[in-house]
């Protein structure tokens, strides 16, 4: 199901985009799946995956910033119909790096909605993620890549968590910087929150050609609208 507001003027890829026909040979033309055991599709697929992130990232980038500001109100605005009422609910959101959507004013509104905020902390390469409380005023420190992170605060299980995503398909798989921090985290929480990707329309790709371990999320959120699997 996909819910946007209007398709009119979209400034997303090329029909062709995120299927070139240099990938077309990593999928079985019987069922249409993409192999996780042949090691040439998988270097294959990495070596497509990092093009695919550079490419994205740059589009991002060259967003002016003033219009970035107004997506990320949009985005905010599908965020609190979609979520409707958050009290009592522990929401693990993001801060914004590498012109990823800027969300950190609804973060911090969330006290005022009867909600906890979370943020993500990497604890060590190829783990899952800690979710630790953080509120407006709270202190941050450096942490991977130099993004914020709390100094302190409590490691909760989030009910939501809101992950950025560099690209995503119409099946609600995201396209992340690569390190595998949300699918390994996601995999490993002892209960499945809801879980939204959030990104710009214009970041869509046809398919991410999905893995055993790609997670999916259960809506993509973007200025357009929201998409469900």
């Amino acid at each position: 199901m996909i819910a946007h507001d209007n398709d009119a003027g979209r400034d997303g890829p090329d029909e062709d985009d995120g299927s070139p026909a240099c990938m077309m040979h990593l999928v079985d033309p019987a069922s249409g799946a993409l192999s996780d055991e042949d090691p040439r599709q998988q270097q294959d697929l990495k070596r497509w995956r990092t093009v695919e992130r550079e490419r994205l990232i740059a589009l991002r980038l060259a967003i002016p910033a003033e219009e970035r500001r107004g997506l990320s109100d949009r985005i905010a605005r599908e965020l609190d119909r979609l979520l409707g009422d958050l009290s009592g609910k522990t929401v693990a959101a993001y801060l914004p790096f590498r012109g990823e959507p800027d969300l950190r004013f609804w973060i911090e509104g969330l006290s005022l909605r009867g909600a906890t905020a979370a943020l993500p902390v990497v604890v060590a390469p190829r783990s899952p993620l800690e979710f630790r409380t953080w509120s407006r005023g709270e202190p941050l420190r450096p942490g991977v890549w130099n993004i914020p992170v709390p100094a302190g605060g409590t490691v909760v299980t989030p009910d939501v968590v809101i992950a950025p995503v560099v690209g995503y398909d119409a099946a609600c798989y995201r396209l992340g910087h690569g390190g595998g921090f949300y699918d390994r985290t996601l995999a490993a929480l002892p209960r499945r929150p809801r879980i939204l990707g959030v990104g710009y329309e214009r970041l869509a790709l046809r398919t991410i050609y999905p893995q055993t371990y790609d997670v999916p999320m259960d809506a993509i959120v973007t200025e357009a609208g929201v998409s469900t699997r």
